[in-house]
């Protein structure tokens, strides 16, 4: 296991290099072993690369893998700002709480709350996805139309290429090389790494100095620092953790949608949202936290079902299948000792990651001091084999090429990245559920009848009239009853959800959604007898 973390703190290091391409060069090592120790070193691994993509993330400004997108917003200014070690330091507690909270839930509700993953439907998917969208007004800051348009484009992106369902090519204009599309991977390094390495050289007394300053003090780990953060910081850790193994449950959703869920609801619940990619402890908590978490929910629907809830699960099912072990939702009655293996060794991987972080993020830390033309070429030449590597083609290096520099571009024009690799990652997701959810039935009602996606739909309408409240919060008689009416409206889809447990949570909702409204209308009437 203690090789598996440090390998996986590596590979999540490397842009480029996904914590799935790991556990598959990891899969060949465990046939010699017995199914209890082959996953456990995946498990490892898995763990050890959620953690490893935040150290990219915050010192080069290049997310090392799609789970840290949403760290390096606010991870990366605060390392520029002269504390590299707290930002670390902060990634890495956030992890270990995330992740533990995410193994708690998996050792107790597993087979509770992998049965709620089989309700989804495609319809529920895309609703999803329509929600996660709604995400592109809280990444975009105040150049909200900027960040719209960013995020359609990302979107035109994802539908480039050959249509999952058909196989229909769409935009190719008679190109061969484009029918396949823009690999997620090449478009993320090309708009982040390329984009942020050219911005970093323009200038030629910038290129000469390095990312910190030579007299930068925060040059080793700040961990007691950062523990009292996190703790600080504990309700958006729990809500971020439960925002990511209730993700990680739903098959193909995965940590790369978690993270930027947790980071944009961490800034809608925030008292400072406008500090939010500024570099605060929240905009790095969050993600870290939802990320690790997430794994444990896929854990979920493997250990209790049998299905995988993204790649790595995959792979790790496939193990399973090597040692003569056949997935299935006895699973964890049938094979008691193998599944509570699984349990232990995700809970103390996050124990070993922290240990071996430890001593490897000083050795990090020091690419801070190198000056900024020798860092990017290095970074652009590891980035090229990273994205090469992926699937030998070499249109991927284009595709890193074209998106650096639309990505340089944009930057200058003041459109924000993120909306557009929001789009990107959701595009071909929506596209593959509306296709489904359209070829079983045309029947558009669907969307507003079946209960998990009339529960989307509605976090999706209030999620995006949100920063007009934000604005008018205080000013304005309306926003006194967003929460009230929001309240009311999710308790609905909840309440013919079937079972037992969630008709009577949505009956509370609407008793205390009736309590805020009359508590309204009682602080309203004081006011107008003031007046009068």
């Amino acid at each position: 296991m203690t090789l598996g973390v440090t390998a996986g703190l590596i590979a999540g290091a490397i842009p480029g290099f996904t914590i799935a391409m790991a556990v598959v060069l990891t899969l060949p090592f465990t046939f010699g072993m017995t199914a209890t120790e082959g996953l456990s070193t995946m498990i490892g691994v898995l763990v050890g690369g959620l953690s490893g993509g935040l150290m990219a993330g915050m010192l080069t400004g290049i997310p090392g893998t799609p789970s840290s997108v949403a760290t390096t917003f606010d991870g990366f200014p605060m390392a520029r700002k002269g504390q590299p070690g707290l930002a670390l330091g902060i990634g890495v507690w956030s992890s270990f709480f995330g992740g533990i909270t995410g193994a708690v839930v998996l050792v107790t509700l597993a087979p509770q709350l992998a049965r709620v993953g089989l309700e989804f439907g495609p319809w529920d998917y895309f609703a999803l996805v329509m929600f996660a969208l709604t995400i592109t007004s809280s990444l975009s800051g105040k150049a909200l139309l900027k960040g719209i348009i960013a995020g359609t484009l990302g979107l035109l992106v994802a539908a480039i290429g050959e249509d999952e369902v058909n196989g229909v090519a769409r935009f190719t204009f008679g190109n061969d090389a484009i029918r396949q599309g823009f690999a997620f991977l090449p478009v993320l390094v090309g708009l982040f790494a390329f984009s942020q390495l050219l911005s970093d050289v323009q200038d030629r007394a910038k290129a000469s100095k390095p990312l910190m300053p030579k007299g930068a003090k925060a040059v080793r780990v700040e961990h007691r620092r950062a523990i009292v953060e996190v703790l600080r910081l504990w309700v958006v850790v729990l809500r971020s953790s439960l925002i990511g193994v209730f993700t990680g449950i739903l098959p193909g959703a995965g940590s790369s949608v978690s993270n930027i869920l947790a980071y944009d609801q961490a800034k809608k619940a925030s008292k400072n949202p406008d500090e939010f990619g500024t570099g605060i402890p929240d905009g790095i908590v969050a993600p870290e936290s939802s990320n690790n978490a997430t794994e444990g929910g896929a854990l979920i629907m493997m250990m209790a079902l049998g299905i995988p809830g993204d790649i790595i699960t995959a792979v790790m099912l496939g193990a399973l299948l090597i040692h003569d072990v056949v997935p299935s939702p006895s699973f964890i009655s049938e094979e008691p000792v193998l599944a509570y293996s699984i349990f232990i060794a995700f809970f103390f991987a996050h124990f070993i990651m922290v240990a071996m972080q430890a001593l490897c993020l000083r050795i990090f830390v020091l690419i801070t001091r190198v000056p900024m033309y020798i860092l990017a070429s290095v970074i652009l030449i590891y980035c090229a084999i990273g994205v090469f590597a992926l699937h030998n083609v070499g249109f991927d290096l284009w595709t890193l090429f074209l998106f650096g520099i639309l990505g340089y571009v944009m930057r200058n024009l003041g459109f924000p990245l993120a909306p557009m690799i929001l789009g990107v990652v959701l595009g071909d997701i929506a596209e593959l559920n509306l296709n489904r959810a359209w070829s079983i039935s045309n029947d558009l009602s669907l969307f507003f009848t079946r209960p998990w996606s009339a529960f989307f739909l509605t976090l999706a309408a209030f999620s995006t009239v949100f920063p007009l409240y934000q604005r008018d919060r205080g000013s304005k008689n309306w926003t006194q009853f967003y929460f009230p009416i929001f309240v009311f409206a999710i308790a609905i889809p909840v309440m013919f959800m079937g079972g037992t447990v969630r008709p009577v949570i949505g009956s509370c909702l609407i008793v205390l959604g009736a309590y805020l409204m009359w508590r309204r209308f009682q602080q309203r009437t004081p006011r107008r007898v003031s007046a009068e």
